[in-house]
């Protein structure tokens, strides 16, 4: 162990834990004649990598906020189905056609569009799990 006083200069590399000189067990120049150590420029892949990133992340958000519009679109319609007026229990599987009537009020019928000249809304079907789901079928020509 040093003393007080015993102070070795700058150049000289001594570790104080071993009490050994080991310049040359360093993963670093020790000497001023030691090459400059320079940090690696990072700055491009960084940008690559934070580009990907963002296409990747951008992806998933699009796919999120797709799924989010369709679940929206079917609690939009689940919920106007539910507080539309009938006098019948709707079968799973059936197709129902919704209707608007004089009152401004919706309501569901097991009767087409191209028999009737009401305001035609949407047509129907009723899952296993009673969720509505919208079916595409061809509307009444206009008169």
């Amino acid at each position: 162990m040093k003393k007080d006083g015993e102070k070795k200069p700058d150049l000289v590399v001594f570790n104080e834990e071993t009490q050994k000189y080991d310049a040359a067990l360093k993963p670093y120049g020790t000497s001023a004649s030691s090459p400059v150590i320079k940090p690696t420029n990072t700055a491009t892949w960084t940008a690559d990598g934070v580009r990907r990133t963002n296409k990747i992340l951008k992806g998933k958000f699009e796919e999120v906020r797709r799924e989010y519009e369709l679940l929206m679109e079917k609690f939009h319609y689940n919920d106007m189905l539910y507080n539309a007026k009938f006098g019948f229990e709707p079968i799973i599987g059936e197709t129902y056609h919704l209707y608007l009537n004089k009152k401004d009020e919706l309501f569901l019928s097991i009767i087409e569009p191209s028999e009737w000249s009401l305001e035609y809304k949407g047509s129907f079907r009723l899952n296993s799990d009673k969720m509505w789901e919208k079916v595409t079928t061809e509307t009444k020509p206009e008169a």
